[in-house]
């Protein structure tokens, strides 16, 4: 009382700070629980008033429930497992929202790409447009049709599609030599285009370049050459080739004694081998006046040979007659003892000896009583100076390194009958005095060589024969 009484402290007062200190250490202790910042240990504050603390050490005391909770462990796994739900869902929301920001990124990405994508199209569509724009107006000759001109092209042996597509563009028939290459080998082949000259306008659309390119009609680098009566193959080669028609004398020689005209002419399937035939074609090749074309394919230029030979044996009938009407060579040859292959034989013979048309009878004549009655009157032999060297002319002919030796398989001299072939390419005329000679006793022919030509002689025994030597001499 005295401490009081000396503070100067009333009743009042002093109850008034009791309760203001109580109240400042329940805040100071609260906020100690709620930052676990107390000690476990249970206290029991004892002041005079023993009352006014007894409520913090009862059971409903945050420390007692503190206390409580740690010991009793039921309420605890309960909010964990109630925290362990909430995770979950804030989890399971937190991927529901991720996905939805996923999908609308997505979107917007897609949405991007889409734009993206269609300006590509667009831009290469442009571009594609005017490339094929530019293609289809090559092929079609839309632009080159109202400036055509008319220029000279050569095209070389067996070329390539490239080739022929630079030469095009080269000469301004085309404006895209790309597009050309790109357009011929999807509809041709390169092997069907013709080597050689050409004048091509420029105003024609592919299609028809390739179509003008392929036909030897529209070439211009013709050579007419001459195939006079009685040349063989071996001189037949080689005036083709000095006159630029044929780059290979011995293809086309290999040609000449093949069989791969056989299914194209049925004549030559009858061909006989009567010993080492020599050149199979030679009496076929008709000689004429022919237009070749330059570096011609040797083929092509036999098949316009034999194609003459046939429309000129088998299917004219100018000038051949049977009893008055008109008839071919080959129906005059069925009335004879002799085949095709064997009167063609002997018409060459006729060509090469015969001094003029009139002496062609008179030798045909003196061929078939060789032939028919030789034996009888001792000249089995035809004896024909002109096979002697065949398929050479004359003995200069014979290449030197078998000149000294050389003996040919068709000499007459040697052999009876006829020699294995022809040995020459007969005129029609020479055919018509093989199928039918006149009617004579000769057996025996000679030439005299004046200013005015050959003068034939004939005879019917060796002794007039022998006395007509004399004549010539």
């Amino acid at each position: 009382m005295s401490d009081i009484n000396n503070n100067n402290y009333s009743g009042d007062s002093i109850e008034e700070t009791r309760k203001k200190k109580m109240e400042e250490f329940k805040r100071t202790f609260d906020k100690s629980v709620m930052n676990d910042d107390y000690d476990d240990t249970p206290q029991v504050y004892q002041e005079k008033d023993e009352n006014s603390y007894r409520g913090y050490a009862s059971s409903s005391s945050p420390l007692k429930r503190r206390k409580s909770n740690e010991i009793n462990s039921y309420s605890d796994q309960d909010t964990k497992k109630r925290i362990e739900r909430e995770s979950k869902k804030a989890l399971k929301q937190q991927s529901k929202e991720d996905k939805r920001i996923e999908k609308n990124k997505a979107k917007r990405n897609q949405k991007m790409f889409k734009w993206v994508w269609i300006t590509m199209v667009v831009l290469v569509s442009i571009v594609l447009s005017q490339v094929i724009m530019v293609g289809v107006n090559d092929i079609l000759a839309i632009e080159r049709e109202d400036n055509a001109k008319e220029v000279e092209i050569s095209i070389p042996a067996n070329p390539s599609i490239e080739q022929i597509a630079e030469i095009l563009e080269d000469n301004e028939v085309i404006d895209n030599a790309k597009y050309f290459t790109i357009y011929a080998n999807i509809t041709t082949e390169a092997e069907y285009f013709r080597q050689g000259e050409f004048v091509i306008s420029t105003g024609k659309d592919y299609e028809a370049i390739i179509n003008f390119l392929q036909s030897n009609v529209n070439r211009t680098d013709i050579v007419q050459v001459q195939l006079t009566e009685g040349m063989n193959v071996l001189e037949i080669a080689t005036k083709l080739h000095d006159e630029g028609v044929t780059s290979d004398v011995q293809v086309f020689l290999d040609m000449c004694n093949s069989d791969i005209f056989d299914e194209d002419f049925e004549f030559l399937k009858n061909c006989e081998d009567r010993g080492e035939r020599y050149y199979k074609l030679e009496g076929y090749l008709f000689p004429d006046t022919y237009d070749f074309y330059l570096n011609e394919d040797p083929e092509s230029t036999i098949y316009k040979l034999l194609n003459n030979f046939e429309n000129k044996v088998y299917y004219d009938e100018e000038k051949h007659y049977k009893d008055g009407e008109k008839t071919t060579i080959e129906e005059l040859v069925k009335n004879t003892d002799y085949s095709m292959d064997e009167i063609i034989t002997i018409a060459s013979i006729i060509q090469a000896e015969a001094a003029n048309d009139e002496d062609m009878y008179y030798i045909s004549s003196i061929l078939h009583n060789r032939l028919d009655h030789g034996v009888e009157v001792g000249v089995a032999q035809l004896n024909c100076d002109c096979t002697v060297y065949y398929p050479y002319r004359e003995y200069k002919d014979v290449p030197e390194t078998i000149r000294g030796t050389y003996k040919s398989t068709y000499d007459t001299n040697t052999f009876n009958g006829l020699p294995a072939g022809p040995i020459c390419n007969p005129s029609l005329k020479a055919i018509r005095a093989a199928i039918k000679p006149y009617e004579t006793d000769y057996y025996f022919f000679c030439h005299s060589s004046t200013d005015d030509g050959s003068v034939p002689y004939y005879a019917s025994t060796i002794d007039d024969h022998n006395y007509n030597l004399t004549l010539i001499e």
